[in-house]
């Protein structure tokens, strides 16, 4: 039997789902995203996951698209890019971005083209030093994909986004950090480490509450500031119903750990 394409590792209340071709960079192919949309649907379902950690094997993050599959046209036959990101990335990306629990990004090597953009599209990246960002579409004639024209711009400004896609340059983990693309870069040895101790930080929180905080920020980017007051004044009614809220006080208040149980 051939190896998983995504292997699934839980400790305690963090799932780490690692893609599984190293000796393609763990490019994409149809195949790695029904694992890894499977995987995610898995530990959406499973109650005692609280934090999702996605991460490559071996010396890559993600290095995209593998052109070789069907649909890229490598095989001779008119390329349908349109269908291949219409039933994959898009599925794919809308699912991270829904998911129940925080989800993380540890980067441990290039993530480019649409490794990029799903990485960027998950709620923290955490990146190695010697981890790379490359929008690499423009090197054969296409667009970002993969969320990459919402996330780009939204994170790092126009100017910025527009020049990292047009020029499709390598950008440094340690740059990227420093222009707001991701959240935080760490020596490489230091990586797991620093990425499991957030993940199971997180898995103590109220997985409700900072999966509304993901989409009450998403929400809020189109909104003017009154509209954005009011949608924060609602989604905190929302969460002040909860069990977790009255958890959180009662903590407080006793002056001991909170033991948050909502999802």
């Amino acid at each position: 039997m051939s190896d998983p394409l995504v292997l699934i590792t839980t400790q305690v209340a963090v799932r780490t789902l690692t893609l599984n071709r190293p000796a393609a960079l763990n490019s994409f192919t149809a195949a790695m995203h029904a694992e890894l949309l499977a995987a995610l649907d898995g530990a959406a379902a499973d109650e005692a996951v609280r934090c999702v950690v996605l991460t490559g094997a071996g010396r890559g993050f993600c290095a995209g698209q593998d052109l070789s599959e069907p649909g890229m046209g490598a095989d001779g036959q008119a390329a349908d890019v349109e269908g291949v990101v219409e039933r994959l990335y898009k599925p794919l990306a809308l699912r991270i971005r829904s998911m129940p629990v925080p989800v993380i990004a540890m980067v441990n090597g290039v993530a480019a083209g649409a490794g990029a953009n799903i990485a960027l599209g998950c709620d923290i990246v955490m990146a190695a030093r010697s981890a790379s960002f490359i929008q690499a579409f423009s090197k054969i004639g296409l667009v970002p994909d993969g969320g990459g024209t919402w996330l780009l711009p939204r994170l790092v400004g126009r100017a910025r986004a527009i020049g990292l896609a047009m020029t499709g340059d390598k950008l440094p983990a340690e740059e990227a950090q420093a222009i707001g693309l991701i959240w935080r870069c760490v020596d490489d040895a230091a990586l797991v480490e620093t990425t499991m101790a957030l993940a199971a930080r997180l898995a103590t929180m109220s997985s409700r509450a900072l999966a509304a905080t993901r989409r009450i920020l998403d929400e809020a980017m189109p909104m003017d500031y009154a509209a954005a007051l009011g949608q924060e004044a609602r989604v905190q009614g929302e969460m002040s119903r909860g069990a977790d809220f009255a958890e959180g006080v009662s903590a407080f208040l006793q002056k001991r750990p909170a033991l948050f149980k909502d999802r």
